[in-house]
């Protein structure tokens, strides 16, 4: 007998009415065939509902809300309306890889130690034309205890790749809506609690234009990040080794950021204070050394 699990896809979307087709065609194309898609609207103002409609598709249902520009709400509304025993979530710009959901169901039916499934995948500008991926590796899995490689941010945490059971929310409860960006809370927490298994193979594809709400708000990000670790550590659920470890690797990864957005001073105080973390590492003065030739260099 063939086990084939109903997933609750969730979509949150805002004025996606340029990208919410292909995202959908992603879908409707993946060789897995058993599942819903709930998509909630954050009050667009353009034709994004017109365009769902007209798919004329049952297993895809459409709800209104009102404009609050919080994410989370909107996929805690999703997970509400789901239906079925595995949840998966997109975001309205992204792509699928057609074999996507029929994988990653079978890894947690070949691991039912699992709580969950993550693929690996790249971000890009133009369709299937990828610039970063997400893991070195392209091949294979990885299971285990991934809680610490996540909080150290060794690991990316992305829903868009996720695919997780239903009795896993009953232990973690809903995304956090006071939280600006509480995906990476969501995972960091799903993976405290439960066995994670990651397909490294690119299966996900993270789209990149000026309207991201990542983007546009990327220092938000990493703030949050920082309340985690903290939150984490307060309430001992770490220990002072790792929630350091975690603090320099995100100290670390802020600054290099910072120098991309060519925020150099910015770029420097966060790699004093990822030095302040481990005082015995010379990353911090090395990454310090070059945000100052090149500061020099432009002023």
């Amino acid at each position: 007998m063939i086990v084939t699990p109903l997933i609750s896809i969730i979509m949150p979307t805002y004025n996606r009415a340029g990208y919410i087709l292909e995202t959908i065609e992603s879908i409707r194309n993946q060789t897995y065939a058993n599942w819903e898609l709930i998509i909630v609207d954050d009050g667009s103002d353009d034709n994004t509902e017109e365009i769902v409609a007209g798919l004329q598709d049952p297993r895809i249902k459409f709800y209104r809300d009102q404009k609050t520009g919080n994410g989370s709400r909107l996929k805690n509304i999703g997970l509400k309306k789901a239906s079925g025993n595995l949840y998966a979530f997109i975001d309205s710009d992204d792509i699928w890889a057609p074999e996507k959901l029929e994988l990653q169901v079978n890894a947690l039916l070949e691991h039912p130690e699992a709580g969950f499934c993550l693929t690996g995948g790249f971000n890009f500008y133009k369709a299937f034309e990828p610039f970063e991926y997400f893991y070195k590796e392209r091949e294979g899995e990885k299971i285990g205890r991934l809680f610490e490689s996540f909080f150290t941010s060794e690991l990316p945490g992305f829903t868009q790749a996720l695919l997780l059971r239903k009795e896993c929310v009953k232990v973690t409860g809903f995304f956090r809506e006071e939280k600006s960006f509480a995906d990476l809370d969501f995972i960091v927490f799903l993976a405290y609690h439960f066995t994670g298994v990651i397909i490294f193979k690119p299966l996900f594809y993270r789209r990149l234009h000026s309207n991201n709400h990542s983007n546009s708000n990327w220092e938000k990000g990493y703030y949050n990040g920082i309340d985690i670790i903290q939150s984490y550590k307060k309430n001992k659920l770490v220990d002072n080794r790792l929630a350091k470890q975690s603090l320099f690797n995100l100290y670390i990864n802020f600054g290099e950021d910072c120098l991309n957005h060519r925020q150099r001073k910015k770029a420097i105080h966060h790699f004093f204070n990822a030095w302040k973390n481990k005082p015995f590492s010379i990353t911090p003065w090395r990454k310090t050394a070059k945000s100052l030739l090149h500061l020099f260099k432009n002023s």
